[in-house]
Parts: structure tokens; sequence; C-alpha cells
């Protein structure tokens, strides 16, 4: 019987949106491709192009692997397909807060769990990439698109998506150099002040408001935060003076993309000039950046046919 295969498509992420830490998320229209083969044979070939290409390992290491093999783990099937034929084609930067891991995962899980019979629901393999990823913000987006809120509930993540009544543009400013999820998270205070926690809270609130109701002008103060960003900035030449950069160029707030060190601007206007004061304001720090004109990802990861 001829072996079966299928290629998905996932968007890049980018989480917290400001003060909505391991929280909000957006999908955007940045991509990384994957064409799965399963193989009953005990062989693992993975071929890479693309984002990331000399530095993601080939063997039972490979991310996307190891998420195909916890997916058919939970079928039962790890005996009946003991192998795969992976190519990988990225488009999202590596470590750069725009969801590279998250990415791999719900590609190895989509495409193993379409080969299966899609005998898993898109929120039992929430379940599964949280698992993997250790944190659901990213992995939502990539699954269901959009902006969504995620919380974890007794280990059950729960997922709302929506897509804003705003026809937003998502201006990344992206540098040069890397930095991992792990050293972001390491600088992270154990507590927040009570001030800081109302702060966040506040806008986290407003922000999900206003990109519902579709009004701009409460969005002017909803990217602020006080628990991730401050402690964070340090790791990121002039960050402060990008976000205002970007502001004054005409954008409706500004923050990290994830754990950085992308700059995210969200705007309706202005974008390439976003941009460029972005890029100019990283260049008078001695970073060497570009900068990214994204829009909403609405569908998360699909099959390409």
């Amino acid at each position: 019987m001829a072996e079966k295969m299928i290629k998905v498509r996932v968007p890049g992420t980018s989480a917290n949106c400001g003060p909505g830490f391991d929280t909000i998320g957006v999908a955007c229209n940045i991509y990384n491709e994957l064409e799965l083969t399963l193989k009953k044979e005990p062989e693992l070939k993975i071929e890479i192009s693309g984002e990331g290409a000399a530095n993601i390992p080939c063997d039972s290491r490979n991310i996307v692997w190891r998420s195909i093999h916890h997916l058919l783990c939970k079928a039962n099937m790890e005996k009946e397909y003991q192998g795969a034929h992976i190519k990988m084609l990225n488009a999202i930067p590596l470590s750069r807060g725009l969801g590279s891991s998250a990415a791999a995962i719900v590609a190895g899980l989509k495409a193993a769990n379409v080969l299966i019979g899609n005998q898993f629901s898109r929120r039992e393999l929430l379940q599964m990439g949280t698992d993997l990823e250790g944190h659901p913000d990213n992995v939502a987006p990539a699954i269901f698109g959009g902006f969504t809120i995620t919380v974890v509930h007794e280990g059950q993540p729960e997922c709302f998506s929506f897509i804003p009544k705003l026809s937003l543009k998502l201006v990344v400013a992206v540098p040069e150099f890397l930095l991992s999820t792990r050293a972001a998270r390491s600088v992270l205070p154990d507590n927040v002040l009570m001030k800081d926690a109302v702060f966040n809270i506040s806008r986290a609130s407003l922000l999900v408001a206003a990109l519902s109701r579709g009004n701009k002008r409460f969005l002017q103060h909803a990217f602020e935060d006080a628990i991730h960003q401050p402690y964070r900035a340090k790791l990121i030449p002039g960050m402060y003076d990008i976000i205002y950069a970007a502001k004054a160029a005409g954008a409706l707030g500004a923050a990290m993309s994830g754990a950085g060190p992308c700059l995210i601007a969200f705007t309706i206007e202005n974008e390439v000039q976003v941009g460029e004061a972005m890029v100019k304001v990283f260049n008078q720090h001695q970073i060497n950046a570009k900068y990214l004109l994204l829009d909403i990802d609405t569908r998360g990861v699909c099959i390409i046919k």
C-alpha cells in the first residue's frame, strides 16, 4: 500500500501582546511549511531549508519529530509508525519571539493527526502542544489563528479566539541577534507588586475590549506592560526608545514580541514609516535590524492541497 503524505502550513505567532503576559497571542501571516510521510520502519529522514536550517537537529531531537511521536503515542500507534520523512521549509525566524518552536510543534501535531484520520480535536491538539511547549500562548494562535486568550485550569488549557474589528497591520522589527526564551525568562522576578498586577490587568482587559469593538481610541495605552518588559528591557538595546519611535511614527502601540528580541508595533496606517523608524533606532544602538510588514492570520494551521 502506498505511503500517505500530507503538507501543512503553520503561522508564526506573537505572544504577550504587551500586557497579556503568557495569555494573549496573535497569529501572523509568516509561515513554516511541513511535508510529512509516516514510515512503518524505524527510519527518520529530516530535510530542512530556510530559517534556522543550519541550527535545527535532523535526528530524534528534532521538535517536529518529537511532536509527531508524542501524538502517535497518544493514539497508541507508535509501533505502527516508527519513522518518518519530514521536509521543513521555514520562513519564521528562530529564537526571535515569533513562535518558531510553537510552529514546529503545531505543524507536527496537525500533520500526524491528519495522517492517522484526525483522531484528535483542535482542543486536544492544544493540550498536547501546551504539554510540549510548556505554555499555550503561542501554540493557541498557531492552531486557531487570529487573536487568542488562553487560560490553564488544573492543567487544562482553554482558548478563546477572535478576529479584531480593526484592519491591523503588524510591523515587526527583527534585530540580528538571538534571544532564547529561557534567557528571557531567567530575568523575571518570582513576585510582582500589586500595583503592577493591577496595571496589567486593566490594560489587558482594555486591549481585548478595544480590539473586539474596533475602538482604536482606547488602544493608546492598552499595549503597555509592567510585569515582564521592564525586566527584559536590558536584553534588548534601545527597547523603550524603539517603542516610542513606533508610536511617534503613527503606531497605535508597540511591545516586545513574545520574549523578544523582536519588537512588534500595531498600526492601521503608516506601516512603512513605523518600520523604518524602529529599524533606525535599533541602528542607533549599534544593532542591525530589518522590519516585516505582516497581517493577522485568521486560519491557523491548515492543510496545503
